[in-house]
Parts: C-alpha cells; sequence; structure tokens
C-alpha cells in the first residue's frame, strides 16, 4: 500500500489539489493508498484550502473542504513512500529538511518542469493546475500500481 505526500508552498492551492485527486482516483480504483499534502512554509497551517481551488475542485466533483494546511516535517520522509514537490523550490526545500536514513523517495511531481502556483493569477490558473495534476496523477497511478 504506497503512501503518498504533495508539497507546495502554503498547502492551500496545488498539494491540496493533488491530494483531492489522488484520493479520487485511489477511490475509483478501489485502492486503500494513504495519501496527504503539506507545505514547505507555515503561513496557512490550520486553514482550509484557497476558496478559489475549492470551487474550481468542486466544480470537478471534488470536496476539498476537509482538508487542512499543515507544515511538512522531517518525521514525513519515514512517514510515507513518496513524496511529491510541486515545484523546484520546493523540492530544494524539502531537501534541506530530508534527514539522515529517510526512506521516502523524493522527486518533483510533474516530470518535467514546475506546477505553477495559481494563488496570484485568475481563476483559469486554478483550472490549469488541476488539468496539469489529473493528467499526470493518471500517469503516476498506473506507474505505482505496476510496482
Amino acid at each position: 500500500m504506497p503512501s503518498l505526500l504533495f508539497v507546495c508552498l502554503g498547502n492551500i492551492c496545488r498539494s491540496p489539489a493533488a491530494d483531492g485527486i489522488a484520493q479520487s482516483l485511489s477511490k475509483q480504483r478501489g485502492l486503500d493508498w494513504r495519501i496527504d499534502s503539506a507545505g514547505t512554509g507555515a503561513w496557512h497551517v490550520g486553514k482550509t484550502p484557497d476558496e478559489r481551488m475549492m470551487m474550481a475542485a468542486a466544480a470537478r466533483g471534488m470536496d476539498l473542504s476537509p482538508l487542512r494546511a499543515r507544515q511538512a516535517e522531517p518525521d514525513d520522509f519515514f512517514r510515507f513512500d513518496h513524496i511529491f514537490a510541486m515545484d523546484e523550490t520546493n523540492l530544494a526545500d524539502l531537501e534541506q529538511i530530508r534527514p539522515a536514513g529517510a526512506i521516502a523517495s523524493l522527486s518533483l511531481f510533474l516530470e518535467q518542469g514546475d506546477v505553477p502556483d495559481p494563488y496570484y493569477g485568475g481563476t483559469d490558473g486554478f483550472e490549469h493546475v488541476l488539468d496539469l495534476i489529473s493528467a499526470r496523477m493518471e500517469t503516476l497511478f498506473n506507474r505505482l500500481q505496476q510496482d
């Protein structure tokens, strides 16, 4: 049973979207995978995802409202098998807190490039992020199910 952690900056836009998409896909496929999200920063700890992301996700049948932002921590490298950073900056920040002997694999979520942060953009940015994450999640799940 793989365990997956998705990490962005504040844990209110990209990583909760990945969390919701992964949970939905896991349910559709009848998988019992442990899925969570976190941020490298602590600004939004305890808060729900960004309203714009929750609305965009809801339009696709996903309810992100139960999710609460939390900050990634060194113990996550022992609690999860795979940790996926939404961009290069978050990947570098995660490398800084990665403890010696960590068991989790750490990589960018997209095979090439960053998932753009829609926080300062318009509503189209949230749709674009959901499209990117959805497409990549299918490929990721297929690969992990084969392992």
